[in-house]
């Protein structure tokens, strides 16, 4: 995932590629411009949703031989910071001073690593689907912290959205342990599912105030530079957590290099690409609808590879959730 895009800076390519249709002189080449840059913003969004949706799906995988969490994602930031500051490098931006460059290492850093990690823990207590759905309300915290810093007003619109986002959550917890407890002669409260969902709920809280965080550090930085310092402070994070429970290894199996590759590339660096390629060319509030899909990617992507159920309360408690981010019509950020 990339850092967040500075606000304004998704007119340019669009209005660069209607100037050049225009400049072809005919309506038809502007429509069939529109169109198709419409049709290529779409499929890079997708494609992006895709590799994002696979990120819970990759760390099972590479988890399950026999890596911790830490170790998984130190590697996975060592490799997409690599990947990162080459490409700043080759690319020759502009440096960053010092000062500006360390709020983003560990504020950026710090802050990716805080979530990503609490996220990625529920996955020993709840399902790939659930965490998705779950985490997925992080437009729902970023409407309330706006709201108590006085950036934003709770309008109705908001206020219904954030009740279908809070009924989706319940659903999705409350569900399972009401069909139990009607088996039963008590209702029973199984810890480990609620430590999973208070993690996964932590996660989406932790992004809520990562975002407009983020959005404050970015101003006119380029993008690809403050993506890069990020991960090399989550990287370094990470390095620390399996330093201190003496999990780090260098030694692992070629399954787990292929999940932990796929995870730097296919679901770290490729997805933020493709992500801004479609924002530039739909613009925040089409690309947040069409990014909607995740979830749902994810959930299927864990039934087909790690063979888990889809429920039908996981599934209506998602659509409640994803209704509400339709009604926010929160530009979809991505940061991790």
């Amino acid at each position: 995932m990339t850092t967040p895009l500075p606000r304004g800076a998704t007119g340019g390519a669009s209005s660069a590629g209607t100037d050049a249709s225009v400049g072809a002189g005919t309506g038809a080449s502007v429509g069939a411009g529109t169109s198709a840059s419409s049709g290529a913003g779409t499929a890079y969004t997708l494609l992006a949703a895709l590799g994002f949706a696979a990120v819970s799906t990759l760390t099972a995988l590479a988890l399950a031989e026999g890596l911790s969490l830490p170790v998984v994602l130190m590697w996975r930031y060592v490799l997409a910071a690599t990947v990162m500051v080459t490409f700043v490098v080759l690319r020759r931006y502009p440096r960053m001073r010092w000062s500006e460059a360390v709020r983003f290492v560990v504020i950026g850093g710090g802050g990716q690593a805080l979530f990503v990690g609490l996220a990625l823990s529920s996955l020993r207590y709840v399902s790939n689907a659930t965490l998705a759905f779950l985490f997925y309300t992080y437009p729902a915290w970023v409407t309330i912290v706006q709201a108590l810093r006085g950036a934003e007003r709770i309008t109705r619109r908001r206020a219904l959205a954030l009740g279908m986002s809070f009924a989706g959550i319940a659903v999705i917890v409350l569900a399972p342990v009401l069909a139990a407890s009607s088996k039963a002669a008590s209702v029973s409260f199984n810890l480990p599912a609620w430590q999973g969902v208070a993690l996964a709920l932590a996660a989406a809280l932790t992004y809520g105030i990562y975002i407009p965080t983020m959005q404050t550090l970015q101003k006119q930085h380029p993008v690809p530079v403050t993506s890069a310092y990020a991960k090399l402070g989550s990287a370094v994070c990470f390095l620390f957590l399996a330093v201190a429970d003496r999990s780090i290894t260098a030694s692992l199996t070629p399954a787990a290099w292929t999940a932990i590759a796929a995870l730097a590339l296919v679901s770290t660096v490729l997805p933020s690409v493709l992500f801004l390629m479609g924002l530039m060319r739909l613009g925040p509030v089409r690309t947040a609808i069409i990014s909607t899909v995740e979830p749902f990617l994810t959930a299927l992507l864990a039934a087909i590879v790690l063979r888990q159920s889809i429920t039908a309360p996981l599934l209506v408690g998602g659509a409640m959730i994803v209704g509400a981010v339709l009604l926010l019509r929160a530009p979809r950020t991505r940061v991790a």
